[in-house]
Formats: structure tokens, sequence, C-alpha cells
């Protein structure tokens, strides 16, 4: 039985040619805290109801949203349908500007999985003060070299195959073969140069990502998932690495701690009981060193 608590509709925010529909899962008390869910590339945030669910359950206010062009987010990509991942980190920003309007006392963390973390992570350096903390769930680094034996070449070519057939075809078809979802070419071409070379260089932006991801200082909470073979210890390494100055706790969600018999990079959102508790913990954590400093 889903025993989820219904969410409502906290605002639909114009974005240029898109509209975001924000929605939340609110505790009653206006200052608890709350945590914006990031997902991952091509994932419905609907995906996520049952570890909304498990982190309210502790707690915990949580607002979700669909990247443009997942889920509730619309136009669909599509031929000449252009936007990358300047524009969905400019997106989580307009979402923290209605959660600051909404509930002003409550501290507010970025949760990522997957591209989701990647997100929250540039947007973090980008625009700091904005949020306490971020968590990033089975998230890393796509560069190649930081994936280990056959992975590294999957890993390296797998990207650029992707971005060259999405600039053919005028968009990445992968609600119909099977990885990412459907996608914009401007996205999955950001995506693939980071698998590359390693480094942020993102389109349309004069910002030095690289730069302002050694600046970021809020505390980092990072956890790895058994059988995620997306989002290896060395990859999350070398993504939680670029911050070089934030104070990171980090944690294995084992498939004995999920009572469950597998997971891996999806299946442990349907497995967060456990995992809920944890990011409960540090964030009250997090909070309480704030409110002492």
């Amino acid at each position: 039985m889903d025993d989820t608590p219904p969410d409502t509709v906290l605002a639909r925010v114009p974005a240029g040619a898109h509209e975001l529909t924000v929605r939340a899962v609110l505790q009653d008390d206006p200052t608890s805290p709350v945590i914006l869910l990031l997902p991952a590339m091509g994932v419905p945030a609907r995906y996520y109801r049952r570890f909304v669910g498990n982190l309210h359950a502790h707690g915990l206010s949580v607002v979700t949203f669909d990247l443009r062009g997942q889920g509730e987010s619309a136009p669909l990509p599509a031929r000449g349908v252009r936007f990358a991942y300047q524009d969905l980190i400019d997106d989580v920003d307009a979402v923290i500007d209605v959660i600051a309007s909404a509930l002003p006392g409550a501290p507010r963390f970025l949760l990522g999985h997957s591209l989701g973390g990647q997100l929250g992570m540039l947007h973090t350096a980008s625009r700091p003060g904005r949020v306490r903390g971020v968590v990033l769930v089975a998230s890393g680094s796509a560069w190649y070299a930081a994936f280990p034996g056959i992975y590294r070449l999957r890993t390296l070519f797998g990207p650029q195959l992707v971005a060259g057939l999405a600039r053919v075809l005028g968009y990445w078809p992968g609600h119909r073969l099977g990885f990412g979802g459907r996608q914009p070419v401007g996205l999955v071409r950001d995506w693939a140069r980071q698998s590359r070379t390693g480094r942020y260089v993102l389109a349309g932006s004069s910002t030095n990502y690289e730069a302002a991801l050694r600046s970021v200082d809020v505390p980092l909470l990072t956890v790895t998932v058994s059988g995620d073979r997306l989002a290896p210890q060395s990859s999350v390494d070398h993504l939680a690495g670029k911050a070089i100055r934030a104070r990171r706790v980090h944690k294995h969600y084992s498939r004995t701690l999920a009572g469950a018999d597998q997971l891996g990079h999806f299946s442990w959102v349907r497995n967060g009981a456990e995992l809920s508790r944890w990011i409960r913990e540090w964030v009250t954590e997090v909070h309480d060193l704030s409110l002492q400093s």
C-alpha cells in the first residue's frame, strides 16, 4: 500500500518557453528543513514518490519538479528545441526562489540523483548562499577516466555516440532506445563533453564552473549504492572532489541496509527508508552546526 502523502502544487514557474510545475509534500511546521529533489536524466519526478514519502516520514518537507522536457515540463525535446545544462541550472534557481518565498524560515537542501546531483553541484557553485548543503545519491562525474575497467570505454564512447546521433536526428530519442529519455541536442552535448574531458564547460555560459566548484564550502553528503555501475565510488569521488573546500560525509547503501534483494542506480528509490533516515540525521547535524556558527 502506498501511504505517501499527496503532494500539492506549490507554483507554476514560467521559464522562457517552458513551464515548471513545482510540487511539494510539506510538514505542518513551515520552518522544517526542505529538500529540493533533482531527478536523473530522463526520469520523471513521480518516479521518486515512495522516496519522497520516506523523507517526509522523517520530518522533512520535500519539493519536486520535472526537469525541462520531462514529465509535466513542456515542450518535448525535438529538432529546434534548444536547452542544455545551463538552462536546467537556471530552472533550479527559479524553483529555489519559489521555496524561499513560500517557506522563508525553512533551511534549504538540494538532493540530486545522477544528472540531478551534477546540476545540484553546479548550481551551488554558481549561486553561493542559496542552500545549506547538497546530497548526492548515486550521482557522480561522467568522466570516462573515473570509471573502472571495461566501463571506462563504455563511458567514453557511449555519450559521444548519443551526442552524434542527437545532432543528426535533432534530439536524442532515448525513450525509444532505452536510455536517458528524450533529450535535446544541447544537453547531451554538454554531457558528452564532460564525459570526454572531465570538465564542466557549459554551452551558452561564461561561468568558469571548475573554479566555482573549488569554492563550494557547503556540507556535502555523498551516497554510493550497491550494484550501481553508472555511479561507482570512483565516479562519485571525482565529482565530489571538485568541491575541495566542502566538508564531505560519505556513506554506502548496501542491500542489507536497504532490506532489498537487489539495488542499483535506479532501484534504490523504491528501497529508501533507511537512506532517508541517514539524510534526516545529516540535515539535522548540518542545521544545528549552522545555528552554532
